[in-house]
């Protein structure tokens, strides 16, 4: 049978190199107008500069951190094969496709529950509400179709 598989990732609309461009300048920017004031006698101005630049740096580090996020959902000939990326930290879970279970979120903040015998993993979170429905939808079709139990 072929592989059907799901690829859910964040819609990034900046690269984590381009960010870092984009930063830099800024930096070169601020850092150019509070020196400027600096020598004029109005120092304080390159303290606020300093914690303005370090607050966006920690911002951009933690969305630069997120970007490659992404959750892959594959059925394989026996098995369900689910990873979840997140901060670059992987997880791969192997489901039976016996025992597999799809949770319908139950409101539209909670994501798909794909249970099996030894596990549970939730996945959906880069969708819209009704997108998710529409996943869930899909992969009870496939499990059905894969395993011939009707829901």
């Amino acid at each position: 049978m072929e592989t059907r598989e799901w690829i859910l990732k964040r819609n990034c609309s900046i690269a984590p190199r381009q960010l870092a461009q984009v930063y830099a300048l800024l930096c070169a920017v601020s850092l150019t107008v509070a020196l400027v004031f600096t020598l004029r006698g109005a120092w304080y101005i390159l303290i606020f500069s300093v914690i303005e630049l370090s607050a966006v740096g920690l911002a951009f580090l933690a969305y630069a951190r997120h970007a490659t996020d992404r959750e892959y959902v594959a059925f394989g000939d026996d098995c369900l094969l689910v990873e979840v990326t997140r901060a670059g930290k992987a997880s791969r879970f192997k489901l039976d496709l016996r025992g597999v279970r799809v949770d319908f979120p139950e409101n539209r903040w909670k994501l798909i529950g794909l249970a099996g015998t030894d596990a549970r993993v939730e996945v959906g979170r880069f969708l819209t509400e009704w997108k998710r429905r529409e996943l869930a939808l899909e992969l009870r079709q496939e499990l059905a179709s894969r395993t011939s139990i009707q829901y």
